[in-house]
């Protein structure tokens, strides 16, 4: 028997069984297909046979890290969501993918990476906690850095600036796009009766990061919040097929409020040791190329100081 495909996806929070969009569609998509994957959920992108998050390493070898490569190789293992789905049905689901990528994506992509609150309070504390060091103390950067880019393809802006007018137009097309969502959505289940089906996966992984993350500035999840039929379809799915990521969130939640330093959760010990080591590297840095090479220039000098032969050899004399 041949080992089964792995998938590497960034780790959940927020009751979430993880906080990454891509991530969860395949994880979502995984579940609703029936495919037995091993999965690990991990922190530390570099430990992804890709070197990126999220990545399949298929029972061949071959590494796979676009989601829609990864989805198109477990329908060719048989393992296809939307197996039962009409053609009509299939045309809907690519036409309101397509409406997700170009509407609301922008303005997640906005809420999480671009609005300053939300990113410096939420998004890079929580990659700056969870990657190890040193990819804290640059990886979030250049994470903000290519969803940038991606904003701006998605815009096709070159000159893209943060502000009232961006932040407004884009939540206009966020809110219309969710608005159709629930419309289409109606009173049922899933988009397409009671099985979910690929775009119950695309629409689950867009959506629940922006329903459980913590904003400050929560303007477009106040939105997603007041469309009842959303946000219960997200906490839905949560409950029938990711009902122990919340357990342990919660669990690692009450873990990180114990009391003495003994009991400081593993993120926190980290963060101490990263900066203990980061003090011990500049100190030596400090000490090789300046402190050291003075106090030896000065000892040196102390013993080929003529007069302080001079005076050593007045003090025999005498």
């Amino acid at each position: 028997m041949s080992a089964p495909d792995e998938l590497f996806c960034w780790e959940g929070d927020w009751g979430l069984p993880s906080v990454d969009t891509d991530c969860l569609i395949l994880l979502a998509y995984t579940k609703f297909a029936g495919a037995p994957l091993k999965v690990h959920k991990i922190s530390n992108p570099w430990r992804s046979p890709s070197g990126s998050l999220p990545a399949l390493r298929t029972s061949k070898g071959e590494v796979l890290s676009r989601p829609s490569d990864i989805i198109i190789h477990l329908r060719k293992q048989k393992y296809n969501a939307d197996y039962d789905l009409s053609a009509r049905e299939g045309a809907d689901t690519m036409a309101f993918t397509s409406l997700l990528e170009e509407k609301l994506l922008p303005a997640l992509v906005y809420t999480f990476w671009m609005e300053c609150k939300n990113y410096v309070e939420v998004t890079r504390r929580w990659y700056a906690e969870h990657l190890p060091f040193p990819l804290s103390l640059f990886l979030p950067g250049r994470m903000q850095a290519g969803q940038l880019e991606r904003l701006r393809l998605a815009r096709s802006d070159d000159a893209l600036d943060a502000g009232e007018e961006l932040e407004k137009e884009l939540y206009h097309d966020a809110v219309e796009c969710m608005n159709l969502l629930s419309q289409r959505l109606g009173s049922s289940k899933f988009f397409f009766g009671d099985s979910p089906s690929s775009l119950d996966a695309v629409v689950f992984g867009h959506l629940a990061p922006l329903l459980r993350a913590k904003l400050p500035n929560g303007k477009l999840q106040q939105q997603l919040k007041s469309l009842d039929n959303l946000t219960h379809f997200c906490s839905n799915i949560l409950l029938l097929y990711f009902p122990s990521d919340g357990r342990e969130n919660i669990s690692r939640k009450a873990q990180a409020e114990g009391g003495e330093f003994d009991h400081v959760p593993n993120k926190r010990r980290k963060q101490i040791l990263s900066a203990l080591v980061a003090l011990g590297a500049m100190l030596t840095y400090a000490l090789f190329t300046g402190i050291l090479s003075i106090k030896h220039v000065h000892q040196r000098a102390l013993e080929s100081s003529p007069s302080l032969h001079a005076d050593e050899e007045e003090d025999e004399e005498d």
